[in-house]
Order: C-alpha cells, then sequence, then structure tokens
C-alpha cells in the first residue's frame, strides 16, 4: 500500500513519501526542556499547545499512523555552484536577501492542496477514511516525525537532512485513521561536521541539535513582531526574510534536489534587489507584490523593518570605506520613512541612520563577535 502512495505522491510533486507511529513519547522530555529554556521566544503557541504537539491522538482522537510527505523546492532554475552564488550574495550589503524557499509560492498552500488529493486518492482506493492535513500548520513535530518515517535524520542545527537530497524541502503529514507499516529510520551522517554551528552568524545554534530560536536570524525577521535586539542587529547583515547559512555550508545540500513545480520558482523583484527600492514600498504595493508569497504573512511593518535594519547595516559597511559621503544614498531612502506613522518602523529606521557613523562604538555594534 505504502508503495502505491509513494507512486501517486510523485505525481502531485513530492519527492518521498513515510509512514510513523503514534507514540513520540521519547521525543517529550526534549520539547518540554526546549520550552522551559524559553527558546521558543515569542512563539506562545508552542508553550499553550504543549505536548499535544508529541501526541498525534490526542490532537487528531482516532489517529493510527501518520503519512509523512517531502517536497524540494530549490528553483528549477538553479545552476551548478548555487550554494557559492547564494553566499557571494551575502558580501554585498545593499543587495536585501530573502531566504531561498521564500522566493516562490506560499508552501503552505502548495503542500496542503497537492495532500488534500494525495487523501482523496487514498480515500477513494480505501473508502471513507478519517484524516487530517497539516503542513506547518498546527501542533505537529514535524521533524520529529518525519525522522522516525525514514525521510532523514536531524541535522545539529535541528533541519531534517537526506543523503539524496540535503535540506532544501518541506515537510507535511496526513494523520490517519488507518494502521500502516510504519517505515524504517535512517542513521544520522554528521558525523563531526559543524560546519553549521560555525557559520550562525548569531550562533542560535547552542549546541548540536538545540536551537534557540530568540537568536535566530528567521525568526527575529519572520516570528518576532517587535523591536529587534539591538546587539543583534548588525549580525542580520543583508537578510530581509530568513536565513539559509547553516544550510548553504552543510556538505549534504550538494545533493539538494530541483522542484519539479513551478510554483517555487523565484519571483521577480525579491532577488538580487537594491534594499532602497524595498523600503520604499507602500503597503499596497508591499500586499500586491508579495500575493501568495510567504513573505505577506509578516504584514508591510515588520517588512520595513527588517528592510532598515539592512539598510542600517550596508550604511556601517560603506561609512568603513572612508568614501565622501558614504552610503548617502541608502541614508537618503531611510530619511523617508523617519516619519512613519508605527513606532516599531521609526525605532529601527533611527537606529539604521546612526550607523552612518565611522567607526561606530554605540551599544548594539558588535562587530567582531
Amino acid at each position: 500500500m505504502v508503495s502505491l502512495i509513494q507512486a501517486w505522491a510523485r505525481e502531485l510533486g513530492f519527492s518521498q513519501i513515510g509512514v510513523a507511529g503514534v507514540d513520540l513519547s521519547s521525543a517529550e522530555p526534549g520539547l518540554l526542556a526546549w520550552l522551559s529554556q524559553g527558546f521558543h521566544g515569542d512563539m506562545d503557541y508552542m508553550q499553550r499547545h504543549g505536548l499535544k504537539r508529541a501526541r498525534p491522538a490526542e490532537l487528531v482522537p482516532g489517529t493510527v499512523s501518520v503519512l509523512t510527505a517531502r517536497m524540494d523546492y530549490l528553483p528549477r532554475s538553479t545552476s551548478d555552484g548555487w550554494q557559492a552564488v547564494e553566499l557571494n550574495r551575502l558580501q554585498h550589503p545593499e543587495e536585501g536577501i530573502v531566504s531561498l524557499y521564500a522566493r516562490g509560492r506560499d508552501y503552505h498552500k502548495v503542500l496542503r492542496s497537492r495532500l488534500q488529493r494525495l487523501s482523496d486518492r487514498l480515500q477513494a482506493h480505501l473508502g471513507p477514511l478519517g484524516y487530517r492535513v497539516f503542513t506547518d500548520s498546527a501542533p505537529v513535530l514535524e521533524a520529529e516525525l518525519a525522522a522516525r518515517s525514514g525521510q532523514g535524520w536531524r541535522g545539529k542545527h535541528t533541519l531534517l537532512l537526506n543523503r539524496e537530497a540535503g535540506s532544501l524541502f518541506f515537510l507535511g503529514e496526513i494523520y490517519l485513521d488507518v494502521p500502516l507499516p510504519a517505515s524504517e529510520a535512517v542513521s544520522d551522517h554528521c558525523g563531526s561536521c559543524d560546519a553549521c554551528i560555525t557559520v550562525c552568524p548569531t550562533q542560535a545554534i547552542v549546541a548540536p541539535h538545540r536551537l534557540d530560536a530568540r537568536r535566530c536570524i528567521s525568526y527575529l525577521t519572520i516570528e518576532h513582531a517587535g523591536s529587534i535586539p539591538l546587539e543583534l542587529r548588525p549580525l542580520i547583515g543583508n537578510r530581509i526574510y530568513g536565513c539559509d547559512d547553516c544550510q548553504l555550508v552543510c556538505p549534504w545540500n550538494k545533493f539538494a534536489q530541483k522542484s519539479t513545480l513551478p510554483d517555487f520558482d523565484p519571483r521577480d523583484g525579491l532577488t538580487g534587489q537594491h534594499l532602497a527600492p524595498l523600503l520604499a514600498w507602500t503597503e499596497d504595493e508591499f500586499l500586491q507584490r508579495t500575493e501568495g508569497s510567504p513573505i505577506r504573512r509578516i504584514g508591510h511593518v515588520r517588512w520595513l523593518r527588517n528592510v532598515a535594519v539592512a539598510l542600517g547595516n550596508a550604511l556601517h559597511a560603506a561609512a568603513q570605506t572612508g568614501a565622501p559621503k558614504p552610503g548617502a544614498p541608502l541614508a537618503a531612502a531611510l530619511q523617508t520613512r523617519l516619519q512613519h506613522p508605527d513606532a516599531l518602523v521609526r525605532e529601527h529606521v533611527q537606529w539604521a541612520l546612526a550607523q552612518a557613523l565611522p567607526n561606530t562604538t554605540q551599544e548594539g555594534r558588535h562587530d567582531n563577535v
């Protein structure tokens, strides 16, 4: 039966299907410890749902097995040496960097619709079926379920790694009231490599397999709604939505697979863009340009906050060159947002403008971290 589901899944663009059981009790102590240390930051829903994440049958009564699916998202146009290309982008302070996964269509929409189609196919084959589809949309231990179902192993950065596909894929699940044979888990292949830990700009990976989300750039630019801590702003660099650093340096991602779907092809305006025009987007323009994109969920204010921080870092980099009037166009762009009605935007714009001073020493500038 599972091989048949795998064939249907490939027709829908999925890369692999696995099956996990519902007893995740061995994962509960680690989840509780992570929450007790406050590593979830402002993501209060993590604490609110508690152990329901580790108890599929409690979340969806009647669940006896979980079908896990992964879908590659590397754009179809990706060329050889893409990791080096992306790392090089980080060396151009005036270019805004959006995480690879967010440059195309919102993965929630893509996976959810295709998981629903897979469920319909399964129900047509088996008859009446109790099921529920998830993709990063409910209290589900996605990576844990995926690891237990043979999709890969947990890397030291906490993401799932696969020997044939690296880590550039999305995960989704179908909770089922039908028993299916569990897939065999795979062993860990990270060995002594700690490239992901070393490269993290904010040192958010505090130990192998332990992430402090409060320091993670993806969390800070997406999940966190308030003021970005001063000491972390300089470390964000030119990343305006998410961060891929730990994946870019991972040796296993030389095996990352291109998506077969056009949905994840990069949109115009989100790659190779100068920061100044991005700060000029009106709210209407933001909504129009991010329609159907995962970026829309952060809203216009957080978008401006993120771009302002990146512009501040670009200003600082320009100031260190000693050129006359360094970063004048960047400062001019920031000046246009000094009177923004939202205090969060104004605060980050003011901070950014202060970075134009050469050899800045104020709190929040720690260039040797």
